[in-house]
């Protein structure tokens, strides 16, 4: 499977168990500076912060990594706004 020219991979069970261990370690660590610098995070922001770190660590298995150049990075971002974009609409379509 191909996204915008980058050949995508098919990360093994294992992979996956270990990135979101790891996005979700990123997580709480990013909470604790968020708490210890006061800066205020409701519920909203910190499952968007979860999907964004989750995602982060997750996109190099599957063979999308920011340093091999602008369309991996683009890759990464696109995937990353619509992610959130979906995150926000089932919070706007729960809150309804």
């Amino acid at each position: 499977m191909k996204l915008i020219g980058i050949t995508l991979r098919r990360p093994s069970y294992g992979e996956v168990t270990a990135a979101t261990i790891m996005g979700v370690g990123l997580w709480i660590a990013l909470l604790g500076l968020a708490h210890a610098l006061r800066w205020p995070l409701d519920l909203i922001d910190a499952g968007a912060l979860l999907l964004v770190s989750c995602w982060g660590c997750l996109c190099a298995r599957v063979g999308i990594d920011i340093v091999r150049g602008g369309r991996h990075l683009l890759a990464n971002l696109l995937v990353a706004a619509l992610l959130l974009g979906v995150y926000n609409a089932a919070w706007a379509l729960a809150s309804l």
